[in-house]
């Protein structure tokens, strides 16, 4: 709770003991105890809040905002109750009511300087900057501080940053926003580096990069000391804007002198070097080159310059930096792609340089991340002579020495990363994937020897801590799927999981082997194991963005209904929260003048808020939601009321999506030919975003479907056809075409898009296997064919033969679609044929799609039941009159559709038992390989887990198909 000791309050004492239980999670025994106070202090106000937050974190939300207003509307001016009342609103996702409290005690005490910085933060809350604006003036002629002067023009500032209209943030705010600063500035009175930090972002917004520059280079500038190179790093940013290649390049080298290892500054000297000779710019022969100092204008000057830098850390006594030696590899690259050859062979030859700094910096776990980028400027004939020459600066352990370590293996842990540098760059270079599948076989053996040997220097290290060699586990895991994918022998991918398991027994915080893994068992259709895996990542904030998706996205996929929701609420609580966090660090950063994160700290909200995994998370998670517990046409009902789904309005920010995965975060050695390209994100973003328009639809044509009135209007009451059945059936006679829309695009990728992504790309969504399946198809025809009683009134349907044998065959086709639906879904899920073991994941997944699909085509059996029963009715008063004995067409042919559904899903869940039966029996020891283990960990151990998780795929799909069965047995009509 909130610090209330400052306050000297009589009622203190009396409040405390709520305060403790509130704290401590005992939010009954808080209310108990408030209503004690309230019985003998009536009037007691916050008691009344405390009692409110014990009931909202109770679940009594109506309640609980009851009695919030109930003080509320009282204007309350005491600190207790205005702190406690801001907790709760800020628990109920509503700061906007906030505001309006501290605007009531602003009017009734004007002059506290607490209540305007509440009110200043109440409205940062909401981002509501002109309000913020004059609330900051507000403040500051109250208390004439410099910081509340400059919330004000902070506010300016974010009020420009956020316009619309660019022009009016250009020639009102911005230049406003200056004007203020400049009177301070003329005034004497900048006192803080915050202050000139803001100054200088507004030139900056401005375009005003030369007046930014003079205050950068004044007195003003000499307060930025809070970041080291503060001054040095804005100038050099302003001098790029400006195009002043010469007191870039002249800044760049004087900072390289200071510091000869920041790459940065290398950089650009460089770009402003080859910019200076394009525009043959000459020195003036007189004075200084520039304000900045010397320039240099000649390839000459350069190869100089970093020829003496790299001679400078050569006679050092100390360690040398890295920077100076890959600057040449750097400047080689730029001369090479000028067509400047000639001049870059006075630098070396690239192969000798690169050898030269593997002798050097070859035992850091840097030095394979340095080489790497700069591989390319070896030519092919080459780089078997480059690995053999850098394995001769590599302490190997000889047949002849004596002593513990075998021959050919490292003797220390910097032999050690040495050999695996090594290794890495070979990998890099494509040597190992030139190799036949023996030789490949003949390298992970050696690979394994390697980790095996390694793990002698790590016996101290503890649990949180890496083993020296486990690259060299993770690398031999990278060759197995490398067989994998060229033979289809998914052997191969159960030997990897051994290889990675193995190193997790000794390494149980390395999240490089869990996220393969966590891959791995995907592909294969086993989910369970993934679950401990992804926890034990322990992935923190952001990353359930960035990498959150390789949980979400088979979760579900694959029949793990209860892990699904889980995963999606870890997701969900993340973005929830980040509305709320984020205005909290955006009024930390006010309070502590910390102005430069402002807009940072928005445009983080903003990116989180219009995340594509976010609508993904949220879309299936409701999705889900309605599967699992909507069973009859009331049911859905309500659950489409409980998550507030409103089918007419579209929340999600289709123009604006922002792709936040991290599709790198998995190590990766593969030659630049195998890389993850712009063209394979593109492909990935267009397949994730059309599937996520066909899922989203289809949640809201079912909330939609739930929200039809079920009883058919009056047939002469054209006023309630106009503005009330009507006006329910709009929403998803619109939505209804739009999902035919998204589908036909859906069909047009898979078609277009034919090649798979990389082993360790973006996973493919669940949209090929739905509409290979045929479950979107058959999903869409059930919705048509509400669509289709929704046109024909009653009346309608009951006197035209034509209309009921239209309806009739809709409901033969319905059958049988979902009967093709399941005929995909056949086949061993499991299987193991001349002593391999094989799975398929994508039969897994169809079957998880049939059973969605089932639910779909129940709610509009259901739906359909309502709109028949009153047909049935008036169809048993004619049979009195006229003594017939014949059903109407229609109604027999629903008959016949509910039997042929209740065939279709007692079909499909005598092939889940099936499975299950055929799974349970399947024995490792038939299995060729069932008595050989990588390192430890035993292929029937893995097997084990893949066994467990498709039982419990099985037993959820199993569950939930009896759950709609039994709906389906209790639908009459």
């Amino acid at each position: 709770m909130a610090a209330r000791g400052h306050v000297q309050d009589p009622n203190d004492r009396r409040l405390r003991p709520i305060y403790d239980y509130l704290d401590n999670g005992q939010n009954k025994l808080a209310i108990q105890q408030a209503d004690k106070l309230l019985k003998k202090h009536k009037d007691l106000h916050c008691a009344k809040v405390l009692k409110a937050i014990g009931l909202q974190r109770t679940g009594r939300q109506e309640e609980a905002f009851s009695l919030a207003q109930e003080v509320t509307v009282l204007e309350p001016t005491d600190d207790n109750s205005l702190q406690a009342l801001t907790i709760l609103y800020r628990e109920m996702h509503r700061p906007e009511l906030v505001t309006k409290l501290y605007e009531a005690a602003v009017r009734k005490v004007p002059s506290s300087e607490e209540y305007h910085s509440h009110l200043f933060m109440a409205y940062a809350r909401v981002g509501d900057y002109k309000k913020m604006q004059q609330a900051g003036m507000a403040l500051y002629k109250i208390v004439p501080k410099n910081p509340y002067y400059f919330w004000s023009v902070m506010s300016l500032l974010m009020q420009a940053i956020s316009a619309q209209d660019e022009k009016l943030a250009q020639t009102m705010f911005l230049p406003l926003a200056e004007r203020m600063v400049e009177k301070m500035v003329k005034e004497d009175k900048i006192e803080a580096e915050a202050e000139v930090q803001l100054y200088f972002m507004i030139l900056e917004r401005l375009g005003k990069c030369v007046e930014a520059l003079e205050v950068l280079r004044g007195p003003l500038g000499e307060k930025l000391t809070s970041e080291l190179q503060c001054r040095e790093t804005k100038c050099m940013v302003l001098y790029k804007r400006l195009e002043s290649w010469p007191e870039c390049n002249a800044l760049s080298l004087k900072l390289l002198l200071k510091n000869p290892d920041d790459w940065q500054f290398y950089l650009s000297y460089f770009e402003s070097l080859f910019h200076l000779i394009d525009q043959s710019w000459t020195p003036p022969s007189e004075g200084e080159h520039c304000a900045e100092g010397e320039v240099h204008t000649a390839v000459s000057q350069a190869v100089c310059f970093v020829e003496e830098r790299v001679r400078a850390e050569e006679e050092k006594e100390t360690r040398p930096l890295r920077g100076p030696y890959l600057s040449r590899l750097e400047l080689i690259r730029h001369l090479r792609k000028r067509g400047l050859s000639e001049e870059a062979t006075q630098l070396g030859d690239p192969l000798e340089l690169m050898v030269q700094y593997f002798g050097k910096f070859g035992d850091k776990p840097c030095c394979i991340t340095d080489l790497k980028i700069f591989l390319d400027l070896l030519p092919p004939d080459q780089h078997v002579q480059f690995t053999n020459r850098l394995m001769e600066g590599v302490p190997l352990n000889s047949e002849e020495v004596g002593g513990d370590t075998p021959a050919g293996l490292p003797s220390d842990t910097r032999a050690l990363q040495r050999h695996l540098c090594v290794t890495q760059l070979t990998r890099s270079l494509g040597l190992h994937h030139a190799l036949e599948p023996a030789g490949k076989l003949q390298l992970i053996t050696q690979l394994k020897a390697h980790y095996q040997h390694g793990l002698q220097f790590g016996k101290s290290c503890l649990k949180t801590e890496l083993q020296f060699s486990d690259m060299y586990c993770l690398m031999a895991a990278h060759v197995y799927v490398d067989l994998w994918m060229e033979s289809g022998d998914e052997t191969m991918l159960w030997r990897s999981i051994c290889v990675l398991e193995e190193g997790l027994t000794h390494s149980p915080s390395n999240a490089q082997f869990k996220l393969l893994l966590l891959l791995l068992f995907c592909r294969l259709g086993a989910f369970e194991p993934v679950v401990d895996l992804y926890t034990s990542l322990d992935a923190k904030h952001v990353q359930h963005d960035t990498i959150g998706y390789l949980l979400t996205r088979y979760a579900e996929a694959l029949g793990q209904f209860a892990a699904a929701s889980q995963s999606c609420n870890f997701s969900l609580r993340f973005f929830h929260s980040n509305q709320k966090d984020t205005s909290e660090y955006i009024i930390q950063a006010y309070k502590y003048g910390a102005f430069e994160k402002i807009p940072e700290f928005i445009a983080f909200r903003t990116r989180l808020n219009h995340s594509l995994h976010f609508a993904q998370v949220r879309t299936e998670r409701m999705l889900l939601d309605l599967f699992l517990e909507a069973d009859l046409s009331s049911s859905l009902e309500e659950s489409v009321k409980a998550m507030s789904l409103t089918p007419e309005e579209d929340d999600i920010p289709w123009d604006c999506l922002r792709d936040n995965r991290d599709l790198t975060v998995m190590v990766s050695w593969d030659p630049p030919d195998r890389h993850l390209t712009d063209a394979h994100r593109k492909q990935s973003v267009e397949e994730e975003t059309t599937w996520l328009r066909v899922r989203s639809l289809t949640l809201r044509l079912i909330g939609s479907l739930a929200l039809l009135s079920p009883t058919p209007p009056p047939q002469n009451s054209e006023k309630t056809n106009e503005n009330g059945v009507a006006s329910k059936h709009a929403p998803f006679h619109k939505l209804l075409p739009q999902l035919e829309t998204a589908l036909q695009e859906a069909e047009n990728f898979t078609q277009t898009h034919t090649k798979s992504y990389p082993v360790l790309g973006p996973p493919a969504t669940r949209m090929g296997v739905a509409l290979q399946t045929g479950a979107c198809s058959c999903q869409l025809s059930a919705l048509r064919l509400v669509a289709s009683l929704l046109d024909m009134d009653n009346a309608g349907l009951d006197e035209s033969a034509e209309a009921q044998a239209e309806v009739a065959s809709s409901f033969k086709a319905l059958l049988q679609q979902i009967q093709g639906v399941l005929s995909k879904c056949k086949g061993e899920l499991v299987e193991m044929r001349e002593g391999t073991c094989n799975t398929h994941a994508s039969l897994l997944e169809a079957l998880v799609l049939f059973i969605e699909t089932v639910c779909v085509v129940l709610w509009v059996v259901t739906f359909c039941a309502s709109l028949l029963r009153p047909l049935k009715s008036q169809k048993k008063k004619k049979k009195k009159k006229e003594t017939s004995t014949s059903a109407p067409l229609v109604v027999c042919s629903f008959q016949e559709l509910v039997a042929g559904l209740q065939a279709v899903m007692s079909e499909g869940l005598d092939h889940i038992k099936e499975q299950e039966t055929n799974i349970t029996a399947l024995n490792m020891e038939s299995l060729s390989l069932h008595n050989q283990q990588e390192e430890g960990v035993s292929l029937k151990t893995v097997f084990g887990k893949v066994q467990s998780s498709y039982l419990r795929s099985l037993s959820e799909l199993s569950e939930l198909l009896k759950k709609r069965m039994e709906v389906l047995k209790g639908l009459k009509i």
